[in-house]
């Protein structure tokens, strides 16, 4: 329930965008840490999960290890590597039950604007009941963001040439069909990211025939499906010693890993094409997973216990590598003159990036471009009072992130709870900002595409965005909350927000 009503509109002290991973994750925490505060998530889906919820293809998993992926203060409790979708989205959903967080969720709203009213001091989120068609307002202290950085709307589909000409079905995972039935069917998957080699395996064994169809390889490593160490330890030590263990383990094995990758491309690149040697033997030409691109260009792609090289190895299963040339009646011609038959094309060509979900911020009605502010410690947001961001991680589990994002966040509002302060916002001095967005390193064809909507990258600290857990662990646990970039009003003065920038420089290059 609203901690109070003004014009018959609800009003809360906190109120979360997104009922997904980092949605709950950050309301059990801020709940869990201040019982007394009124918060509210409201969730476009008439269910939580976010990701987990939305996504129904085939064989969808974590592509992060579940003791790194799963939260912090509730461990996932486990031996499973790589968790299905479903049983991700049940441990989501009893994490919000038993920290009282259910309850608190809007289910069915999607939120359209939001503005902040330096008079007032609160945001104004205006938002739309979508079976009804009922617009709703609330007001809140608080205004927190955590709808991840795509479009669940629709995902990225290209056009390729002749598509009407196919005769077959057309899918994309995104938005897979409750019918669809590919038993006994020739299958060809457009794609090479993690979406195509989660479904290949998936569907082999029902399947007649399963192709990837690839423009370019992506680096595949395999790991076990039960983490049977784990499991050992268990039997002699405490529960909660052994999780402590295997996660912090687990840390260490991904930040190397990612480190060496950085550090060494060339000896990793290796190391990685051996491991796949070894699993395929002879039985497929390595073109077909030798990248053109350096390891941790883009994110590795993992399978549990080898299942993408058995099914190639099995006959079920292979991969095609090159462009396409057009669609035929009866499945793909290949720009080098092959034909590869299909009665199901699966588009697994990768999303669109939107961040904030689309919403339109703004600040005393001026409209804000998301897209040329910098975050401050990646978590608030340059010029925006009490505004939060939750982004995770995208070369480690994101949950990890996400995870030490919300307790910086717990931490400021006890800052701010002790020292009589109603408003905080960030403000960047030195004119640090770069003209590049937070993801760009990342080859990835979705970031490429949508990197201009992203946030802006600083030169320095606090305006850097390391993806460094060790780094931002210390920054947002252990570093002061009082910080020259933070400017804090009392509850009693009077505030005004930051004259908006000109951002005609960033908005140039962007």
């Amino acid at each position: 329930m609203a901690a109070r009503q003004q014009d018959d509109i609800p009003h809360f002290d906190i109120l979360i965008i997104g009922a997904g991973l980092s949605g709950i994750g950050t309301a059990c925490h801020i709940a869990n840490t201040f019982p007394q505060k009124s918060i509210t998530l409201l969730e476009r889906r008439e269910t939580l999960g976010g990701t987990w919820d939305l996504f129904k293809y085939p064989g969808i998993r974590s592509d992060s290890d579940m003791l790194t992926f799963g939260y912090s203060f509730r461990p996932w409790n486990k031996l499973h590597t790589l968790a299905d979708g479903t049983a991700i989205k049940q441990y989501i959903a009893d994490t919000a039950d038993e920290f009282g967080v259910t309850e608190k969720i809007q289910f069915g709203v999607k939120t359209i604007s939001a503005n902040w009213n330096s008079e007032a001091k609160r945001w104004t989120v205006t938002a739309l009941h979508e079976a009804s068609g009922e617009k709703r307002e609330y007001t809140c202290g608080y205004f927190i963001s955590c709808t991840g950085y795509y479009n669940q709307d629709a995902g990225y589909s290209p056009t390729f040439p002749n598509e009407e000409r196919f005769k077959g079905r057309k899918v994309h995972p995104q938005h897979w069909p409750t019918n669809l039935d590919y038993r006994g069917k020739k299958v060809v998957i457009i794609g090479s990211g993690a979406t195509a080699v989660t479904l290949m395996p998936a569907m082999a064994n029902d399947a007649a025939h399963v192709t990837i169809v690839q423009r370019s390889p992506s680096y595949i490593f395999s790991v076990p499906s039960i983490d049977r160490m784990t499991g050992l330890l268990k039997r002699f030590l405490p529960k909660q010693w052994v999780l402590r263990l295997a996660r912090k383990r687990n840390l260490a094995i991904q930040r190397g890993i990612y480190l060496a990758c950085r550090r060494w491309p060339n000896f990793m690149k290796k190391y990685l094409l051996s491991h796949v040697r070894k699993h395929v033997e002879d039985s497929v030409d390595m073109r077909h997973f030798t990248p053109k691109y350096m390891p941790w260009d883009e994110r590795l792609c993992s399978v549990p216990d080898a299942d993408l090289f058995n099914a190639i190895r099995s006959g079920k299963a292979d991969i095609e590598t090159g462009e396409i040339a057009s669609f035929a009646e009866n499945g793909v011609v290949m720009k080098n003159g092959k034909t590869l038959q299909a009665d199901i094309i699966v588009t697994a060509t990768g999303l669109n990036l939107l961040t904030l979900g689309g919403i339109n911020v703004s600040i005393d009605n001026t409209l804000c471009s998301f897209s040329q502010k910098m975050t401050y410690k990646s978590v608030l947001v340059e010029n925006m009072p009490n505004m939060a961001w939750i982004f995770g991680y995208v070369n480690a589990s994101w949950t990890l992130k996400a995870d030490i994002s919300a307790t910086y966040l717990c931490r400021l509002f006890k800052y701010m709870q002790d020292n009589d302060f109603e408003v905080v916002e960030p403000e960047d001095h030195d004119d640090c900002a770069l003209d590049v967005g937070i993801m760009d390193s990342l080859q990835a064809g979705y970031v490429q595409r949508g990197k201009h909507q992203l946030p802006r990258q600083g030169t320095k600290h606090p305006w850097k965005v390391t993806m460094h857990y060790g780094k931002d662990r210390k920054m947002l646990l252990d570093d002061p909350i009082e910080d020259p970039a933070l400017h804090f009003f009392k509850k009693s003065s009077m505030y005004k927000a930051a004259p908006l920038k000109d951002t005609t420089k960033r908005e140039a290059s962007a």
